[in-house]
C-alpha cells in the first residue's frame, strides 16, 4: 500500500483529494495535516465524508512514515516548507499550489501534465500539478504546438465555478453575490498564463505571439468551460486527425465530434474537447471539472504514474446522469 500525507487538509481540493484517495485500493492516508483544524474530525470539515473515515486532523508531521506527501496549500506557503524542512530524499512530493510550476535550475519539479510529461512524471520525485484553467486551455492547443500550427494570436475565454476561488469566503464567491451573475477578472493577465506559455513553447520553440486570455466568474459551483480561436488553413478533418493522434494514449482526454457540455465532466477526471473549423478560424471547445482534472483528480493521476500503477486508478469516476 502506497501511505500518504497531506498538507493542508481543510479546503475544497483537500476534500477532493481524501475522497478519492480514501475509496483508491492501493493507498492508505497516514495523516492529514491541518494546524486550525488538529483534534477535529475529518467529516466535521467534509461533511461529504461521513461513512467514509474516521480519520482527524492533526498538527504532526510524520514524513518519515509515508511515501508520498501532497500540498494543499496556498501559493508560497509549499516552497516555505521545504525551504525551512529536511525532507527524506526518498520521499515522492505533488504539489498542488503554484510554487514549482515554473521549470528552473532552483529546483527538481516535474511539470505535471501526464499528457504533455507522463515518462518524466513515472521517472519523477517530486511533481508540481498543473493549474486548473491552465490544465483545460493547455490540452485545447497542445496538439497545435505539437504541430507547429499556431502561427497567430491565440484567443481565449473561460468560465469557473466558485469552488475555483476556494473555501474561504471572499466578496466575489458568496452565494448573494455570486447566484444569476457573472463576471470577468484577471483579463489578459491570468497567473496560469505563464505555465501555458511554459508548455507551448516545449512543443513549439518558435511560438512568440500572445494567448489572449478573459477569465470569468460563473455562477456555479464546480468545472471549467474553456473556447479558444485561432487562424489555422488545415481542413477540420485534417486538425481532427492531429488531435486523436496527440491523445491516443490519454487515459481522460476525448475528442468528440458533438458539442460539448460541462455537465458531461463535473465530477469526473475527463477533459473533452469540440473542434470546429469557421472559415479561417478554428475553435476548440474544451472542458473539465476544475476540482479533479483541474487539480486532485490530476493529483492523483500522477501520483498512480510515480508508483507504476495503472494512471485511471482510484479515478473511474462517473458524471451525473441528468
Amino acid at each position: 500500500m502506497i501511505k500518504v500525507g497531506i498538507i493542508g487538509g481543510a479546503g475544497y481540493t483537500a476534500g477532493e483529494l481524501l475522497r478519492l484517495l480514501i475509496n483508491h485500493p492501493e493507498v492508505e492516508v497516514t495523516f492529514v495535516n491541518s494546524n486550525s483544524n488538529a483534534g477535529k474530525a475529518i467529516t466535521e470539515v467534509h461533511e461529504g465524508l461521513y461513512g467514509e473515515t474516521d480519520l482527524k486532523f492533526t498538527d504532526q508531521l510524520p514524513v518519515d512514515t509515508i511515501d508520498v506527501l501532497f500540498f494543499c496549500t496556498a501559493h508560497g506557503d509549499t516552497k516555505k516548507f521545504m525551504d525551512a524542512n529536511k525532507l527524506p530524499a526518498s520521499l515522492k512530493i505533488v504539489d498542488l499550489s503554484t510554487d514549482y510550476r515554473a521549470a528552473s535550475t532552483d529546483h527538481d519539479f516535474v511539470y505535471g501534465l501526464p499528457e504533455l510529461n507522463k515518462e518524466a512524471i513515472k521517472n519523477a520525485t517530486h511533481i508540481a500539478n498543473p493549474g486548473c484553467f491552465a490544465t483545460c486551455i493547455q490540452l485545447a492547443l497542445l496538439p497545435l504546438a505539437k504541430n507547429n500550427l499556431l502561427h497567430s494570436e491565440v484567443h481565449v475565454q473561460g468560465i469557473t465555478g466558485s469552488t475555483g476561488a476556494g473555501q474561504k469566503p471572499q466578496e466575489t464567491s458568496h452565494f448573494s453575490w455570486r447566484d444569476n451573475n457573472i463576471s470577468a477578472y484577471k483579463a489578459f493577465d491570468h497567473q496560469h498564463l505563464a505555465e501555458i506559455n511554459q508548455s507551448v513553447k516545449q512543443l513549439q520553440k518558435s511560438f512568440d505571439k500572445a494567448i489572449n486570455f478573459i477569465p470569468l466568474r460563473g455562477n456555479f459551483p464546480r468545472g471549467i468551460f474553456v473556447t479558444a480561436y485561432t487562424d489555422c488553413d488545415l481542413p477540420l478533418e485534417e486538425v481532427t486527425k492531429l488531435y486523436e493522434e496527440f491523445y491516443a494514449d490519454a487515459s481522460f482526454t476525448h475528442i468528440v465530434a458533438k458539442n460539448i457540455d460541462l455537465k458531461q465532466v463535473v465530477n469526473t477526471n475527463k477533459c473533452l474537447l469540440h473542434l470546429e473549423k469557421h472559415g479561417s478560424k478554428l475553435l476548440v471547445i474544451s472542458c473539465i471539472d476544475n476540482l479533479l482534472k483541474g487539480a486532485s483528480g490530476q493529483a492523483v493521476q500522477n501520483m498512480n504514474l510515480l508508483f507504476g500503477l495503472d494512471e485511471t486508478t482510484g479515478l473511474k469516476l462517473k458524471p451525473s446522469a441528468f
